[in-house]
C-alpha cells in the first residue's frame, strides 16, 4: 500500500512538473515573435503616442518587432476585451490608462471585462495632466475669462472627448462642477478625431485633452492652451498656467498610462516585461519625449502598479459620482 502510495505521489508530482515546464521553457525563450500592443482609442491620441515611443524600443532592446494594433471604441473596453480574452503569452499586451482601468467600471452599466481580475498589470509608464485647450476663434486668453464667456452662452457650449468616460470627458464635467458650466459633452472614437474638429472649428469649441496629444496643437497656435489641470505647472511649458492658480484652487485632475498583460501570463514573463519597460523609461532619448509631451515618466514593480490600479478606481468612482455621471 505504501508503495502504491509513493507512486501515486511521485506521477502526481511529476505531472505538476509538466504543467509548469511549458511556462518555464516559454518565459526563457521569450519573445521569439513579435509582440502586439493593443491601443483602445483611434491613431493620434496620447495612448497611442506613448504605446509607439515605448513599443519602439521595446523592439530595439529585446530584438522582436512590436505593433501598436488601434482599436477604438468604447472607452477603450474593445480593445481590454481583446487583450483579456487573448492568450496569456506575452505577445498580446495593452497600453492601459487610468479611464479604460480605473473609470470606465463606474461608467459602464455592463463591463466586458473585470479591469482587476482580468489583467496582470506590467509597470506604470508615465502620468500626466490634461491640458485645456479652445480653439483660436473662442475670446479667451485665461481660463476666468473662458468661464464668463461660457456663462453667457448656457448650453451653447460644446466640449469633445476621446470618448464617453475617459479621464478628458471626467475633467471637463469636474470643470463643470467647479465652474458652475453647463457645456456640453461631444463624445469622439478617440482624441485625434476630436482635436481635428476643434482645430477646424466643427461643432466644438473647448477640450480638456491629455498634453501629449494637444500640446502640439497648442505650440503651433492652431490651438490656444488656458491651463493645466495638474497640481504644478508642467516643466516642458511652464508659461501655461494650472486651473487651480488661474482661479479655482483645488482643481487638480492627472491621469496615467501603463502596460498590461492578460491575467495568467507567466510570473517570469510578466517581469522580464516590466525590466524592458522601466529600462526603456530610463533611457534619456525616451525619458526626454515624453517629458517633452508634457508626461512625468516614471515606473513601477507588477505589485505596486497593481496596487496603484486598485486605488485609482476608487478615487475615480468618487469623481464619476460627484460628477453626476450615469452609468450607461
Amino acid at each position: 500500500m505504501r508503495n502504491f502510495q509513493t507512486m501515486i505521489g511521485r506521477l502526481v508530482a511529476a505531472a505538476g512538473l509538466a504543467l509548469l515546464l511549458p511556462a518555464a521553457a516559454q518565459a526563457q525563450d521569450y519573445p521569439s515573435r513579435p509582440i502586439r500592443i493593443v491601443v483602445g482609442y483611434a491613431p493620434g491620441g496620447t495612448t497611442d503616442i506613448i504605446a509607439r515611443i515605448i513599443g519602439a524600443q521595446l523592439s530595439k532592446t529585446m530584438h522582436q518587432a512590436v505593433v501598436v494594433d488601434n482599436r477604438p471604441g468604447a472607452g477603450g473596453n474593445i480593445g481590454a476585451d481583446l487583450v483579456a480574452k487573448s492568450a496569456p503569452d506575452g505577445y498580446t499586451l495593452m497600453l492601459g490608462t487610468a479611464g479604460t482601468m480605473a473609470v470606465n467600471p463606474w461608467i459602464y452599466k455592463t463591463m466586458p471585462v473585470d479591469t482587476v481580475r482580468d489583467f496582470a498589470p506590467v509597470s506604470l509608464i508615465a502620468s500626466l495632466p490634461n491640458l485645456m485647450v479652445v480653439n483660436p476663434q473662442v475670446p479667451a486668453k485665461t481660463v476666468q475669462e473662458f468661464v464668463a464667456w461660457a456663462k453667457a452662452r448656457p448650453g451653447a457650449v460644446f466640449f469633445g472627448s476621446s470618448g464617453t468616460g475617459n479621464t478628458p470627458h471626467l475633467t471637463a464635467e469636474l470643470f463643470n462642477l467647479a465652474t458652475g458650466l453647463q457645456m456640453v459633452h461631444v463624445p469622439y472614437k478617440g482624441s485625434g478625431p476630436a482635436l481635428s474638429d476643434l482645430v477646424g472649428g466643427k461643432g466644438i469649441q473647448v477640450m480638456f485633452d491629455n498634453m501629449p496629444s494637444a500640446i502640439g496643437f497648442a505650440r503651433a497656435g492652431t490651438l490656444r492652451a488656458l491651463a493645466v489641470t495638474g497640481p504644478k505647472r508642467v516643466a516642458s511649458d511652464p508659461d501655461i498656467p494650472t486651473v487651480a492658480e488661474s482661479g479655482y484652487p483645488g482643481f487638480n485632475v492627472v491621469t496615467w498610462f501603463g502596460l498590461f498583460a492578460p491575467a495568467g501570463t507567466p510570473p517570469a514573463v510578466v517581469e522580464r516585461l516590466n525590466r524592458e519597460v522601466a529600462e526603456a523609461v530610463r533611457n534619456p532619448e525616451i525619458a526626454k519625449r515624453l517629458s517633452d509631451l508634457g508626461a512625468e515618466p516614471g515606473t513601477n514593480t507588477p505589485a505596486e502598479f497593481a496596487t496603484m490600479v486598485k486605488d485609482a478606481r476608487e478615487t475615480w468612482g468618487k469623481a464619476v459620482k460627484a460628477a453626476k455621471i450615469q452609468p450607461s
